[in-house]
């Protein structure tokens, strides 16, 4: 077992000036103790895209309608979105998995698991319960064998994204419920709403919140299950699975994390195997991001989802591998340090 004492050790034994490398030595350190080893791996990797559709988005919470998850679900197979193009540009195999989308999807991409969907998406969290207890469960079991299958297939870092308009709505919810913030001050614009959308999508997450919080005490799953997605339930399971069977998990966006606090909420120390790529543009991001303890590689304003703001970050991981494993020792080269 290591610690970052050991790792910074062996950083510091490296043929170059001591911390001359700055933020990604710090990287590094992160990534070498989510996986618990000197010799770390970025290769393989795997990204994973659930997607599911909310009923909350019926109530008028999005810029959008529900349809649009379809159509990029489409897009997705055809290998023409923002994901498939950043997964491509970085050896990174993408597969898309239907939690929970409405109506069926009749492609036979190799890349497309459409036998997990457990409902037609979610009940409106606007008028109460967006999903239950079971359904829960259920979800993250799905993202749990994703994760398994992943690492049973070679993976040492995995990513989790998702597709499903309306989601940044019970991702506001679930980080004012998991971490007490204001539910005000964790509502965004997602995918560009405009004030009058901002301000109605304002009121549903106060209400479905001060719902959820009135039965966190006696049922933390029930809480969640109210105010929560399939796809990300799914992550939930996904991110809890992954570190579990030690791979590194380097989180997304605003709902991605959103998934992270519910992993570590159900299942204590899935963090310790977090990275986090970004943060993101939506407002609660930050305080998401702080309860974890996790402090973000980039910082570029980002609020697409589909796993795109890890996928920009993952670079810096393959760079931290890099100097961890490629670098010879200054004794290695007949060199001592002066101090």
């Amino acid at each position: 077992m290591i610690d970052q004492d050991v790792v910074w050790a062996h950083l510091d034994a490296l043929a170059k000036p001591r911390r001359s490398l700055g933020r990604l030595e710090e990287i590094a350190v992160r990534l070498a103790l989510t996986q618990r080893r000197l010799d770390t791996r970025t290769r393989p990797r795997q990204i994973v895209l659930f997607a599911g559709d909310h009923g909350c988005v019926a109530d008028g919470v999005s810029a959008w309608p529900s349809a649009v998850t379809g159509m990029m679900v489409d897009t997705i197979l055809a290998e023409r979105a923002t994901s498939n193009a950043l997964a491509g540009a970085n050896d990174c195999p993408l597969r898309l998995v239907d939690v929970g989308l409405a109506g069926p999807r009749m492609s036979d991409a190799p890349a497309f698991f459409r036998d997990a969907r457990i409902a037609d998406g979610t009940e409106s969290l606007a008028r109460g319960a967006a999903m239950t207890g079971a359904q829960v469960d259920a979800a993250w079991q799905i993202g749990a064998a994703e994760a398994d299958r992943a690492v049973n297939a070679g993976a040492a870092l995995l990513i989790a994204g998702e597709m499903g308009i309306g989601n940044t709505t019970p991702a506001a919810c679930l980080t004012a419920l998991l971490t007490g913030l204001d539910p005000a001050a964790a509502v965004g614009r997602g995918a560009g709403a405009d004030d009058d959308v901002v301000a109605l999508k304002t009121r549903v997450v106060t209400t479905a919140v001060a719902r959820a919080r009135s039965l966190a005490a006696e049922d933390m799953t029930g809480a969640i299950a109210a105010v929560c997605g399939y796809e990300i339930a799914a992550m939930a399971g996904f991110f809890a699975q992954g570190a579990a069977r030690g791979a590194t998990l380097l989180l997304d966006g605003y709902v991605a994390t959103a998934a992270a606090l519910i992993a570590e909420r159900l299942a204590p120390g899935t963090v310790a195997a977090m990275i986090a790529g970004h943060r993101s543009a939506e407002p609660g991001h930050a305080a998401a991001l702080a309860d974890l303890g996790l402090e973000p590689l980039l910082d570029w304003g980002m609020r697409l989802g589909e796993g795109s703001g890890a996928l920009v970050a993952l670079p810096l991981l393959d760079a931290a591998a890099a100097l961890l494993g490629d670098v010879a020792r200054l004794d290695s080269i007949g060199a001592s340090r002066a101090d």
